[in-house]
């Protein structure tokens, strides 16, 4: 499914850094920056990016993370500043695609790579850390503007101004941002989120959860 003018607008890495939250030191990869030029995203993560806490970043469902342009100007209109690309913690800011409204399953292909929706992204208080503002983890949740966990299916180099295509989309209606608000709003929902695509770390979560 073409999307015409759909882009990947800056790719966006970090190295571990040490910070200090409440009293403790810890490390985290949420700092990402523009990279120029070609990137390879292979083995799990997208190579010179660190994911510093695997439990809930990182791995195999979680290798990379995405976030979108529209959802960016949202945010600096609401907050009255402008956001730099990768102050998410995101991996690729994209243009022109429903990153929120994604089905989960579906696949994308980025420049040379093949990437498939896994989940959204339930904010931390890292992300508190990032915008320099604890509160601000509940008003992204409730904006269900999650954005989008993402899994390698082809290996390959990814650029900015590479296109994005969706080129799958599975047979069912579950999205990330409905994801996102039976996580966080209607539990008495969880069932919904049983599709055959949900990765299997939530698969179980939801079924304990149930009773399933």
């Amino acid at each position: 499914m073409n999307l015409e003018g759909a882009l990947l607008l800056s790719v966006n890495v970090s190295s571990a850094q040490t910070i200090q939250y409440r009293g403790n030191w810890m490390q985290t990869g949420i700092f990402k920056t523009p990279v120029e030029g070609p990137v390879l995203l292979a083995d799990a993560h997208l190579r010179g990016d660190v994911q510093a806490d695997l439990k809930v970043h990182g791995g195999i469902e979680r290798a990379a993370y995405a976030y979108a342009e529209e959802d960016y100007r949202w945010w600096q209109d609401r907050l009255g500043m402008t956001l730099p690309f990768g102050k998410f913690g995101e991996n690729f800011t994209l243009r022109g695609i429903d990153v929120n409204g994604a089905l989960v399953g579906e696949r994308w292909q980025i420049g040379r790579a093949v990437v498939q929706v896994t989940s959204p992204r339930v904010p931390c208080y890292k992300l508190g850390i990032a915008m320099k503002d604890q509160k601000f983890v509940k008003r992204f949740a409730e904006a269900l503007r999650p954005g989008a966990y993402l899994r390698i299916i082809q290996e390959g180099e990814v650029a900015a101004g590479d296109p994005v295509e969706v080129i799958w989309r599975p047979d069912h209606e579950l999205t990330l941002k409905e994801m996102m608000r039976i996580y966080m709003f209607e539990r008495d929902k969880l069932g919904h989120m049983l599709v055959p695509e949900l990765p299997e770390g939530w698969r179980e979560w939801v079924l304990a959860e149930t009773g399933s």
